[in-house]
């Protein structure tokens, strides 16, 4: 027993050291689990080690713009700092003002020329971020930048247009005098002439029929040959008593009036086609530039040219690069044939911005490349990517959005659209739908004519109804039967 004892002391010191040992090991290893989880763990360039009494400190980066408009970066010596003003910058205070955390702003301009970062489709912005740096200026979202940034919400809606100039004269060809009318309306003047000249072909037939006295119509006048001529010979030369019959003297009626209504209107449209300065863009699409090997310019060190290479199939050759819309005015007054261009790609809004100051000469035209618009960058994976999207939106739901474009672009710039931009190149033709309810009505008042003319026919059509039910209904019959042969049988009795 007393050799027994001592093994059993010894063995539970034993089982107490190895668990101890245990315990530690496990508690030394979930300490290096949570060391490394915590040094893998995605620091998400947040606020965190930004943070000093509640508010966030930021720089914000502003790149070189040849637009002011959208943002620009001045020294101010005597506060010995960097301010930066424009329509960007306005709507990035704005975007502040609605943050739930108050934030600290240090302009600086970008260390990198943006050229080189911002502007050229194949660049990284990353280059040139840190985790407490935001960019500020007019950058374009594209795919290939979202894979080394982040981008907020567009605040600005964008895509690469042309301007072209304008032309001022007459477009007249050989068959301008059919432009009044669209071709849905000529072909319903044909329909409805052809259907009157119908019926009144219809209604004045037994007239014919009779021999020619006064009063009456000639044969000659009205035959099947002249049921289109026929109506339109009456509203150019009108002649007294060439129908007989009130119903089609009725219809002649209405149809002299819609006549003299469709004249009246081809005159007026037809004088303004002819007399009226018409604005018509020089070119309608891509193709006629390409075709006549015509220079185009673009934004230098911009995405555009890229655009204009891969997406619009230009000759790189055929391309010339312009800073500011003044070089653009300068290259689309000489022309492609004298040193300039033939039109000029950009984003929408920098086009707009040139035609609030040359739009009387010029006007956007042709096809678009559309991509997402304006945004601000941050680094990526940013928690603040998410907060200032938010606060875009309420910026724009807000309305604070319409008094920043109305200061910077104007009036008629709200909403992202000028309205003197776009010139329709279509004539406006009057279509079908300018005269329907006078085609409705002359439709309605000749079938009602006829129908009242030719009575006859209809109340022969109700006689023959009526004895067909008769024939196909039995029961009438069955009656008939019982009635007739009671009485035949009494009759037969008397005289028995």
């Amino acid at each position: 027993m007393y050799c027994f004892r001592p093994m059993i002391k010894s063995t539970g010191h034993y089982s107490l050291y190895t668990m101890e040992g245990k315990c530690f090991l496990s508690l030394f290893s979930c300490f290096l689990l949570f060391l490394l989880v915590l040094l893998q763990a995605p620091s998400g360039n947040g606020s965190n080690d930004r943070m000093n009494n509640g508010e966030i400190k930021l720089i914000v980066r502003i790149p070189m713009s040849d637009f002011p408009q959208f943002v620009d970066i001045v020294w101010e010596p005597s506060q010995q700092k960097y301010t930066a003003s424009g329509y960007c910058m306005d709507v990035f205070n704005a975007a502040v003002t609605y943050l739930p955390f108050n934030v600290s702003l240090r302009v600086l301009p970008a260390v990198v020329d943006s050229s080189q970062v911002y502007k050229t489709h194949h660049a990284s912005p990353k280059q040139i971020l840190t985790e407490s740096e935001v960019v500020v200026g007019d950058v374009t979202i594209l795919a290939n930048r979202s894979k080394f940034v982040d981008f907020t919400v567009p605040y600005i809606a964008s895509g690469v247009k042309m301007v072209v100039p304008v032309k001022h004269g007459r477009d007249q060809t050989m068959w301008t005098f059919v432009k009044p009318f669209s071709w849905d309306l000529w072909l319903s003047i044909i329909i409805i002439s052809t259907f009157i000249g119908l019926a009144i072909l219809i209604m004045e037939r037994n007239v014919n029929a009779l021999p020619n006295q006064e009063g009456s119509p000639n044969q000659k006048k009205l035959c099947p040959a002249t049921i289109l001529w026929f109506p339109l010979s009456q509203a150019i030369l009108p002649e007294r008593e060439v129908v007989v019959k009130s119903c089609s003297r009725f219809v002649l009626m209405v149809w002299l009036l819609l006549a003299f209504v469709l004249m009246q209107s081809y005159t007026a449209n037809l004088t303004s086609i002819l007399t009226l300065d018409q604005l018509r863009p020089s070119f309608l699409n891509l193709n006629d530039i390409r075709r006549r090997g015509y220079y185009v310019g673009y934004q230098s060190e911009s995405f555009v040219y890229d655009v204009l290479i891969d997406q619009f199939k230009f000759d790189p050759s055929k391309l010339r690069p312009y800073r500011n819309i003044a070089e653009y005015h300068d290259a689309l007054e000489l022309g492609s044939q004298n040193g300039g261009v033939a039109a000029i790609f950009d984003e929408v809004p920098y086009l707009k911005i040139y035609l609030q100051e040359y739009g009387s000469n010029y006007v956007m035209s042709g096809p678009e490349y559309r991509n997402a618009g304006f945004g601000f960058v941050f680094p990526l994976n940013s928690n603040l990517t998410a907060y200032f999207s938010t606060a875009i939106l309420d910026v724009i739901e807000s309305g604070i959005m319409n008094e920043i474009e109305e200061k910077y672009f104007g009036k008629n710039y709200i909403g992202g659209e000028v309205s003197s931009g776009e010139i329709s190149s279509e004539t406006l033709s009057l279509s079908f739908h300018s005269f329907s309810g006078l085609f409705f009505i002359s439709g309605i008042s000749t079938l009602l004519a006829l129908l009242v003319s030719e009575r006859f026919i209809w109340q022969r059509l109700i006689l023959m109804a009526k004895a067909l039910t008769e024939i196909m209904s039995p029961i009438p019959l069955l009656k008939k039967k019982t009635r007739t042969h009671p009485i035949h049988d009494s009759t037969h009795g008397t005289e028995a």
